[in-house]
């Protein structure tokens, strides 16, 4: 398709919106998107130098289809691409974390390996023009928009969509899991030198910069989550002047029935998709958002709890049987996180569950006893508290 072509019809772009982001097929692989934020490793209160960081990461090139990229609040992402089993993209990830982690600290940096900046207020560190486009557009709506762009960091598991006959049962678990793992993997108490009174400030913050209704889920995700897209209003419209802001409220859907000058093209329908930010994203993959931003190698935990709880059909129904008490509870599993007994019951049984599967599939032993040993590290530190 020649994405610079128009869209004349409102059936064009659920169409295409349809065909790409759902890629069903055998539920084989798996990935993650590590996303860290940055500080001075000695003076971490000190603002983050845009040169020094891109100095010392701005050049690296991971190996195995993988990429390092930074984020507007100085944030490192890796990204690695889905591999053939939790095995293999442990051994993947686990190698180019020490890589990226060795960069950092030659550079007199560290990795912060929370959810939310505990030490700095936001500050934009770097910025391309798309980015100024969005922080402008969530000025407008909330000043949570800036927070989120600037002072936090999420680990993203990228999923299979799974045959086409599971899609929509793997589609809701993903979601009714939502609130039980935020709560276990809950990591952003503290903002700015302030204890928020949440266990996942991060996602508190997304809360309040919420663009659209109800999550898209039903009997047909690719319908439900084309309509979503096409409902949620633009951030901005790309252009050749200095603005790119558009009237608040305007969606795609009323770009394409006249709303703004110009009709709107595919590109511009692929530029409007990465701006959306929901708990769960399809692209092409399942890109779960909710979770907070993980220490060192705790990645691996929530990353094979979800792909376990996924594995096989009898498995998903299990799961989402055990999470329905708790499925709609996204405000309380970020403001209490364990401490809140429903969701703490809820989330043991999960656990037992996700390791049996774990253990049916064949994973070794020394990663069982490493996603166990982190799950009961979480429900350790709740007691704590």
């Amino acid at each position: 398709m020649n994405n610079s072509g128009e869209i004349a019809q409102i059936e064009d772009a659920e169409g295409y919106i349809a065909s790409i982001c759902f890629k069903t097929g055998p539920p084989l692989s798996v990935g993650v998107e590590i996303e860290q934020l940055v500080h001075d490793a000695d003076h971490p209160h000190r603002p983050l130098s845009a040169a020094a960081l891109t100095a010392v990461v701005g050049g690296h090139e991971p190996g195995d289809g993988g990429r390092v990229s930074l984020g507007p609040g100085g944030q490192v992402t890796l990204a690695a691409w889905p591999q053939a089993g939790l095995e293999r993209l442990h051994e993947t990830v686990h190698a180019e974390i020490e890589r990226v982690d060795l960069l950092i600290t030659r550079g007199g940096l560290r990795l912060a390996g929370l959810g939310i900046d505990p030490h700095r207020a936001p500050r934009r560190v770097l910025a391309s023009r798309r980015q100024r486009a969005m922080a402008a557009a969530f000025a407008r709506r909330s000043g949570d928009g800036r927070i989120l762009m600037y002072s936090t960091a999420g680990l993203r598991p990228l999923l299979p969509a799974g045959p086409p006959g599971e899609l929509a049962a793997r589609w809701a678990a993903v979601h009714d899991l939502g609130p039980a793992l935020l709560a276990l993997f809950a990591n952003s108490p503290v903002h700015a030198g302030r204890d928020t009174g949440w266990a996942s400030t991060r996602m508190r913050a997304w809360q309040g910069l919420a663009r659209a209704g109800a999550r898209p889920t039903g009997p047909d995700p690719a319908a439900a989550w084309a309509e979503y897209a096409l409902r949620v209003p633009l951030l901005y419209v790309r252009g050749p002047g200095a603005s790119w802001s558009v009237p608040d409220g305007v969606t795609f859907a009323d770009w394409i029935g006249g709303a703004l000058p110009r009709r709107p093209t595919y590109d511009d329908l692929d530029e409007h998709l990465g701006t959306l930010y929901p708990p769960v994203r399809p692209r092409g993959h399942l890109e779960v958002r909710y979770l907070d931003a993980q220490p060192g190698g705790d990645w691996f935990a929530p990353v094979a709890l979800l792909s376990a709880l996924l594995g096989d059909p009898a498995t998903v129904d299990a799961a989402r049987a055990l999470a329905e008490p708790v499925a709609d509870r996204w405000v309380e599993a970020a403001r209490y996180g364990l401490t809140d007994a429903g969701i703490a019951a809820a989330v043991a049984p999960l656990v037992d569950l996700a390791l049996g599967a774990l253990d049916r599939g064949g994973l070794p032993g020394s990663l069982l006893e490493e996603v166990s040993g982190a799950v009961q590290s979480r429900f350790r530190r709740a007691h704590m508290l």
